[in-house]
């Protein structure tokens, strides 16, 4: 049995990628965890290796940014030391790869191919989703076309099934001069 230092463990779960301003991002907490750090040592990092990730790469949330998404998970945990300090810092496809690039470990490279290989997949399902719409929109038109022409079918058929009128009838009776 082989076994390749960069294989990715199958019983990994998905990567939670989130769509905020108009990006596909991951949270530092999610990027965190797949690397095998805490969260408060994993930005420690970031933040001494900044210039290599400029805003198209990592951004920090907005409170509002940040209180729209604590609104979409459960209640928060109580007691001292649960919650964060300071917002949440997120990481486009390409801030996540150089997240990792700053990780020396072997865990971070290995997780390095794993955040590749979500992104790739969320991209070519985008890809798939825009091919089918695309398809759908061509249908719709020719269905469009189809039902428009049926229609001048059955207006142009609508009088030869209708029954003749009657013909006239000759008056019977007088009729003056």
């Amino acid at each position: 049995m082989s076994s390749h230092p960069l294989s990715v463990a199958p019983e990994l779960t998905p990567i939670p990628i989130l769509r905020l301003r108009g990006q596909r991002v991951v949270l530092d907490a999610d990027l965190a965890k797949i690397y095998g750090v805490r969260t408060g040592r994993f930005n420690e990092a970031v933040k001494r290796n900044a210039k290599r990730f400029p805003e198209d790469f990592s951004f920090v949330l907005t409170p509002a940014e940040h209180e729209d998404l604590r609104s979409q998970f459960a209640t928060l945990k109580t007691g001292r030391g649960m919650h964060r300090k300071y917002l949440p810092r997120v990481f486009t496809e390409h801030g996540a790869l150089m997240a990792a690039s700053i990780l020396n470990s072997d865990r971070a490279i290995a997780m390095s191919v794993y955040v590749i290989r979500a992104f790739v997949e969320l991209r070519e399902k985008l890809t798939a989703n825009t091919t089918v719409l695309k398809r759908l929109a061509e249908i719709d038109r020719d269905l469009l076309l189809h039902d428009s022409a049926l229609q001048d079918i059955y207006e142009k058929l609508l009088p030869l099934l209708s029954p003749p009128p009657d013909p006239p009838r000759p008056q019977i009776g007088f009729t003056p001069p």
